[in-house]
């Protein structure tokens, strides 16, 4: 009997379980579906977008379909893609931006900016609205882009801290050798500064200098674009911004704003400017309203897009919750192999936007990128953030590469290595020992010990090889001497700006100018309209989830219901630890190059 009621107790149980996880999604699908409504309802005849940039931006949408859920932020390209839309929109009357008080990436500010002095010469105003600029990072850059409004507006208790542009660096080579960590590592060259962080206690002469240029190439390019914009001299600009602090009204008196003013005073401004009953739209709801630009006409151009650390694998492209994106070989090279066997596609504008990654992954989506050159496809590189290491290597050999001028790219170089940990946990009493069983290489990377002087040999010899692979897939893909590639490569970073002066980049610019070269290489007639295929195609969460971790149809609706509506941080960093060790499992190779 006892064994009964403790079986009819685990049947009420599940049922009651099976009923609240039922209802989660339920109300979840409910949410979700109110949600897409009310993000899909058209603009007033008197519309003010509000843009607002204080969460960041992401380069290119995440490939995930959980945005409903976990409330993903905007892309740099569909901020360019919706005001394109906007232009031609009449019932979109004026733009709000609200600005962050620190730093927007560089490469990003400077598109949105191009985008939005576009959107203001279709005769239609943009105000921006600061709540201050904070003396961190790259602020300048956001400045930048508040310049480019018809208006900027500052808060009346907000302070113009800006006074240049400054970026810190942490090195922990002190640290590990206080604690007995070794690190291990090969480089090359000594602009390749991933490393210095491990092994260094200060910048190296190469890792100053490398840093200070492309720091110094960022700066001048934003005060001379935000000089323009005010109408003053570079030098002027630069002397004003360098001689702060400011409060709101010394910024005013100094000309670096246009007024003060609370930003519900502002955005009843930008309504009086849109005309009668003028209603303020969300960006994002007026971007999902829209959609994408498709296009029209017989001609498509594909736009393929690779966002983040570039590993083997598929599959593990976008974090499920928004939390980051990574270029998964396989997926990005069936795009482009997609885009090839469609007929109807002339030509393929490959955005990158990459710190780097696995030599072979990149291999693998450079092979396709030549396939499509063989095909009779130009490819037209558009570089965002950026495209260093392995982002440049998978951009190599474009037919055109387009890049912003604060645009990090090159880093013409290889790295890797290892940690000996063995010292470090003795300290706390415990003990590495290392058995092996093969050649004299199979424990070249346990770190329990220090290379063997012939495994140093050995792995410096492979260092040198994928090195001198780099350099003949960047001379041959910018018809450069090879002699010239090393001089320009040695890992050093530069921006767009530096790289076009050195023939690492072809054009200055962004999507826009990607789209223009594209159709040029394919000799789609000026008048013509085009289609934009997009690749890869989204999927569905269901699809997602099943791909990503493996589960079926009816356990990824549980999963979406609880993690999305939950939000629940444990459950979500499980699904990711799952994730990541389905990738492992897979033999995914995860190591990740950095931008400088």
């Amino acid at each position: 009997m006892k064994q009964f009621f403790l079986t009819m107790a685990g049947v009420f149980a599940g049922l009651l379980l099976f009923f609240i996880i039922s209802m989660v999604i339920v109300f979840g699908m409910i949410g979700a579906a109110i949600s897409s409504a009310s993000s899909t309802e058209a603009a007033g005849a008197n519309t003010v977008l509000e843009l607002d940039l204080r969460d960041g931006v992401t380069d290119q949408a995440p490939n995930n379909p959980f945005a409903v859920f976990g409330g993903s932020g905007l892309s740099t390209l569909q901020i360019v893609d919706t005001l394109a839309q906007a232009e031609d929109d009449d019932r979109v009357k004026a733009l709000l931006v609200r600005l962050p008080e620190a730093g927007i990436t560089p490469a990003a500010a400077d598109e949105i900016r191009q985008a939005i002095r576009r959107f203001r010469a279709s005769g239609k105003v943009v105000l921006a609205h600061s709540q201050g600029f904070q003396p961190v990072g790259a602020t300048i850059s956001s400045y930048m882009v508040g310049a480019s409004a018809s208006e900027l507006w500052m808060q009346n208790t907000a302070s113009f801290q800006l006074a240049g542009f400054s970026a810190d660096s942490m090195f922990l080579g002190r640290a590990f050798d206080k604690y007995g960590v070794n690190a291990e590592f090969e480089q090359r060259y000594e602009y390749k500064n991933a490393v210095n962080e491990f092994t260094e206690s200060d910048f190296t002469p190469a890792h100053r200098e490398a840093m200070t240029a492309w720091m110094t190439s960022i700066y001048t390019s934003a005060i001379a674009n935000a000089a323009q914009d005010r109408k003053v001299t570079p030098a002027a600009l630069r002397a004003t911004i360098e001689a702060g602090p400011y409060s709101s009204a010394q910024a005013l008196q100094r000309r670096l704003i246009d007024k003060i003013g609370q930003v519900e005073e502002a955005e009843a401004e930008a309504k009086r400017r849109a005309g009668r009953n003028a209603e303020i739209m969300e960006f994002a709801d007026y971007a999902s309203s829209k959609g994408e630009r498709a296009g029209s006409g017989r001609n498509a151009i594909a736009i393929v897009g690779g966002e983040g650390a570039i590993m083997t694998g598929t599959g593990g492209g976008a974090d499920p919750f928004g939390g980051g994106s990574s270029i998964m070989s396989d997926d990005l090279a069936e795009a482009l192999y997609d885009a090839i066997e469609d007929d109807s596609v002339k030509a393929i504008v490959f955005r990158v936007s990459s710190p780097g990654g696995s030599p072979e992954a990149s291999e693998q989506i450079l092979a396709a990128v030549r396939a499509a050159k063989a095909a009779g496809k130009p490819v037209v590189v558009s570089m965002g953030d950026y495209a260093a290491s392995g982002g440049y290597w998978i951009s190599s050999e474009a037919n055109w590469i387009v890049a912003q001028p604060s645009t990090l790219t090159g880093s013409i170089g290889v790295y890797g290595g290892k940690f000996v940990l063995a010292d470090a946990l003795g300290r706390f009493g415990v003990d590495m020992r290392n058995l092996t069983v093969g050649g004299p290489y199979a424990d070249a990377f346990s770190p329990s010990q220090d290379f063997s002087p012939a495994q140093r040999a050995a792995f410096a010899a492979q260092i040198d090889r994928t090195y001198e692979e780099f350099i003949a897939r960047v001379a041959a893909g910018r018809r450069l001497p090879p002699a010239r590639v090393r001089e320009i490569a040695r890992g050093r970073v530069w921006t767009g700006a530096q790289a076009r002066q050195i023939g690492l980049v072809d054009q200055l610019g962004g999507l826009e100018e990607a789209i223009a070269k594209a159709r040029e290489l394919a000799r789609i007639p000026a008048g013509d309209s085009v289609r934009f295929k997009r690749y890869p195609e989204a999927r569905s969460p269901f699809e997602a989830l099943s791909q990503a971790f493996g589960v079926s149809g009816e356990a990824a609706r549980v999963l979406i219901g609880i993690g999305g509506v939950m939000n629940d941080p444990a459950a979500e960093a499980a699904v990711r630890s799952m994730q990541t060790e389905r990738a492992r499992a897979s033999g995914a190779s995860v190591l990740a190059d950095q931008p400088y």
